[in-house]
């Protein structure tokens, strides 16, 4: 039972369990937002990354990679992460009082999937008995490959926390430490969320309630928190600073770049980066899913984007589907329409200008009429 069961924890919507089940989608990020590729160019980059497949490719990077091979394992060690100076906090609202939500009664499978989902998670340290006077409630919600997602409202916890000030990377300014590089790497971090120590004090504000009648709090940072991924990519910045001139990172993406220098080839010098990158990685044991990691290539995807020694291209996929997209017939498909194309503004010369008759469409009051002028706009960007 206990290999079937994840755990998804929203940030926002109703306390009803209906409401929120359909906000749980197994393509739902985990730990950061992130601008995905496209399914099928990610589906195919994955089924790559294996341990086979590195060595059958003769990667440069196999025999370093096995050098560190617990820094991917299968399944991260079921036990309390490391301490590296950075742990979750919850700052309160001044004059915020208890928050509790009433659990709910669930079906006997649901309450015994939390039952042996929380049981396991006490056997890890990661969680304790509680007796807090806090409370948020958990539900599952059916994977649709099988098994259940265990979710917890954190929705009153959430609304009186204090937003985190701590600063997000700017991806432009990731990007640009990436010129002038010829070979890069991709690390995806893994199960970030239970990779960081909660504060001690605000352990009681996590507390979670079951339909069996337990209360468990939380000693690593959940999922579904409020400042979590701000907490997340803090500690990732935190242990990677000595690194940040060849190893930017934003969230749970390690990006390692390195061109030739002091007489080594480009690919010695990457390898070098990386063993730095694992190193530190193992030292503050933080793990990466191997599947999702692209090693020794001369061009890898960031941002929806792809990078390369010639530098940022758009993803030739998305560029097809804006211009498989067919003219739009009401104002909800083109701004369907507009919502994906706007995907090309770093691209494409005077976007705004281009794309402004059809922006018209979308005003408050303003009947559809599709001109030639607007199918004329609408040809140029595609």
């Amino acid at each position: 039972m206990a290999g079937e069961i994840e755990q998804v924890c929203l940030l926002t919507g109703s306390d009803q369990p209906d409401v929120l089940a359909n906000a749980v989608s197994d393509d739902a990020p985990s730990s950061r937002p992130k601008a995905a590729e496209p399914k099928s160019v990610r589906e195919a980059r994955f089924a790559a990354q294996s341990w086979p497949a590195l060595q059958d490719s003769n990667n440069p990077v196999y025999s370093l990679a096995r050098e560190f091979e617990d820094i991917f394992p299968e399944k991260i060690p079921a036990e309390l992460p490391a301490e590296r100076g950075v742990r979750h906090e919850i700052d309160l609202v001044p004059g915020s009082k208890y928050c509790v939500t009433r659990q709910w009664p669930l079906p006997r499978d649901q309450v015994q999937a939390i039952d042996d989902f929380f049981e396991d998670s006490c056997k890890a340290g990661h969680v304790r008995e509680s007796i807090s006077p806090h409370s948020s409630p958990t539900f599952c919600v059916k994977k649709a490959t099988g098994g259940w997602c265990i979710v917890h409202v954190f929705n009153k916890l959430n609304g009186t926390t204090i937003p985190a000030q701590t600063p997000i990377p700017r991806k432009d300014m990731v990007l640009d430490t990436m010129s002038g590089s010829v070979i890069y790497s991709a690390i995806d971090l893994t199960d970030g969320f239970y990779q960081i120590l909660m504060r001690e004090s605000d352990i009681p504000l996590t507390a979670v309630s079951t339909p069996s009648g337990m209360l468990w709090e939380w000693l690593v940072m959940p999922q579904g928190l409020k400042n979590a991924p701000a907490t997340f990519n803090r500690m990732v910045s935190h242990v990677l600073r000595p690194l940040r001139a060849f190893a930017p990172s934003y969230f749970d993406d390690i990006f390692v770049h390195s061109r030739a220098e002091d007489g080594l080839s480009a690919v010695d010098v990457h390898l070098l980066h990386l063993r730095k990158g694992f190193e530190k990685m193992r030292e503050n044991e933080l793990y990466a899913n191997l599947k999702k990691c692209v090693f020794c290539a001369p061009e890898i995807p960031v941002f929806g984007c792809y990078v390369s020694k010639s530098g940022v291209r758009a993803d030739p996929e998305k560029i097809s589907s804006i211009g498989s997209w067919p003219t739009p017939k009401n104002q909800a498909e083109l701004r369907q329409w507009l919502g994906l194309a706007n995907y090309l503004h770093k691209y494409t010369k005077d976007y705004a200008g281009l794309i402004q008759p059809m922006s018209s469409l979308l005003k408050k009051d303003v009947a559809w009429n599709w001109r030639p002028e607007h199918q004329d706009a609408f040809d140029a960007v595609n």
